[in-house]
């Protein structure tokens, strides 16, 4: 396994949620961090968190302008490795009630974002570095009604690292898909109900609750080190797909 101490990261939603935790778990290996995200009053407030000794950084860009994801890696210089964790709350209409608006909206800021990102990372990603990005559960188990756009653009991933892991190799990308992560972004979802919503699918879980940022992060970094995964589909779930 590769080391990942004096590695130059880019972790795009990296002020909150999942990211958070994938920005934090590569300092501690060392990693020298740039966190990217739209509001640059969160990015400095993670910054100040991370407290990375030098080692981090945040600019702020709006993945669905390309005008800010070609500044984003011109910012950033030369680096090893990608991950893109970045999310809005999904659209959740049933498909008869669909808010196409809305379905654009995040499109593009989901699959779009990401082709976007690869199209610029390419220019400063160093040869044999990694791209990782973000799928998620509602591939496996999409909510019914409701869940069509969101599965449909989750499951895109798995292909579209597919392709990219043949373009670009020897760099690799993979897919991290997690299950439900308590993170903020279930704050605006679902607001106090998300204490109820989280004991009732944590007590259907095999692993007897639902993950934190921390439990995932493992995920990405295995695949930022592992010079032999490309292509590939991580799932870390906790056996939500099972039940």
């Amino acid at each position: 396994m590769a080391t990942l101490t004096g590695k130059k990261i880019i972790v795009v939603g990296g002020s909150s949620g999942i990211g958070f935790g994938v920005a934090a778990a590569a300092l501690e290996s060392g990693a020298e961090v740039a966190i990217v995200g739209r509001s640059a009053d969160k990015l400095k407030a993670a910054e100040k968190r991370l407290a990375g000794a030098g080692r981090v950084k945040s600019i702020a860009a709006d993945m669905a302008n390309e005008e800010d994801v070609a500044r984003l890696f011109k910012d950033a210089g030369a680096f090893d490795h990608l991950v893109a964790t970045a999310g809005t709350p999904p659209p959740n209409y049933p498909i008869g009630e669909a808010d196409m608006d809305f379905v654009r909206q995040f499109v593009d800021s989901k699959l779009i974002g990401a082709v976007m990102l690869a199209k610029h990372a390419v220019r400063t990603l160093k040869k044999g570095g990694s791209m990782t990005f973000t799928s998620g559960i509602n591939k496996d188990r999409p909510p019914v009604p409701g869940g069509s756009v969101v599965s449909a653009i989750a499951g895109s991933f798995t292909y579209f690292a597919r392709a990219l892991a043949l373009e670009l190799a020897p760099t690799r990308v993979n897919i991290v898909s997690p299950g439900w992560v308590d993170t903020e972004m279930w704050d605006e979802i679902v607001g106090e109900a998300k204490a109820g919503y989280f004991d009732q699918m944590g007590a259907r879980l095999p692993a007897g609750r639902v993950a934190t940022p921390a439990d995932v992060a493992p995920a990405y970094l295995y695949l930022m080190q592992n010079d032999f995964m490309t292509g590939e589909t991580i799932h870390i779930d906790g056996g939500q797909r099972l039940v």
